[in-house]
């Protein structure tokens, strides 16, 4: 036990809690940012608000199904992509020689050993994992969402305040944009991640890349600047 202790060094660990830090703490920035109405999600989320608001005004509603099924299909593509990748990870805890092989003809990589190599894969497969269940969570919101939709009576029968039952439905395409959201977060991260088999400093740089990337589309984007006209 102490050999495979002493297998992990100083500088993976310390890029193991840079990585855990951006990430926990980029997740809690933007959930503060969500509440302010100062991100991508939160503006969107007003547009999703007004979509229910015109739906309950539809009697023909198939429009607003055909958004939904829309957008439960590239959900549904990302939640099969991730079960890809954790297969594909899987395949690859066997291929410790070659990649170290690989790995040896790079002057600045570092070689893990066999310990190592297996943890990191491992943390890969959580990664992707999480983010499978941030995805199919996503979709069953939407499912709720198409339940909803189809319980709402037509506008001139609807006796319910039309502004509750938008702002309902809103909230739940809202949660499912905000899971989708987490899951592909998630896959930005994983790909940082994939830096740490070559070095530890090049999972630092890696992670930091992803980190501003994310924020400067998410809250600096001419997308963002435009729908908050």
């Amino acid at each position: 036990m102490f050999n495979l202790i002493t297998d992990i060094n100083w500088e993976d660990t310390a890029a193991f809690a840079f990585f855990i830090s951006c990430w926990i703490g980029y997740a809690q920035f933007a959930e503060h940012k969500t509440q302010s109405d100062k991100s991508l999600l939160a503006v969107t989320n007003h547009y999703r608000t007004q979509w229910m608001v015109e739906m309950i005004k539809r009697d023909n509603r198939s429009t607003d199904a055909i958004m939904i099924g829309n957008l439960q299909r590239s959900i549904t593509f990302f939640a099969n992509t991730s079960i890809f990748i954790v297969l594909g990870l899987v395949s690859m805890l066997g291929y410790h020689d070659r990649f170290a092989a690989v790995m040896s003809n790079i002057p600045f990589a570092h070689v893990d050993t066999a310990f190592t190599w297996e943890m990191k894969i491992f943390f890969l497969i959580l990664i992707f994992v999480y983010s499978f269940f941030k995805y199919t969570w996503s979709l069953r919101q939407y499912n709720y969402a198409g339940i909803f939709m189809s319980s709402v009576p037509p506008h001139n029968e609807c006796r319910n305040d039309i502004d509750a039952l938008a702002s309902k439905g809103g909230f739940l395409v809202g949660n499912a944009a905000k899971h989708f959201n987490n899951g592909l977060r998630a896959y930005y991260f994983g790909l940082a991640a994939l830096a740490w088999f070559v070095h530890a400093y090049c999972f630092v740089a890696a992670t930091a890349w992803v980190v501003y990337v994310t924020q400067r589309r998410e809250y600096h984007s001419s997308t963002l600047a435009n729908l908050s006209r």
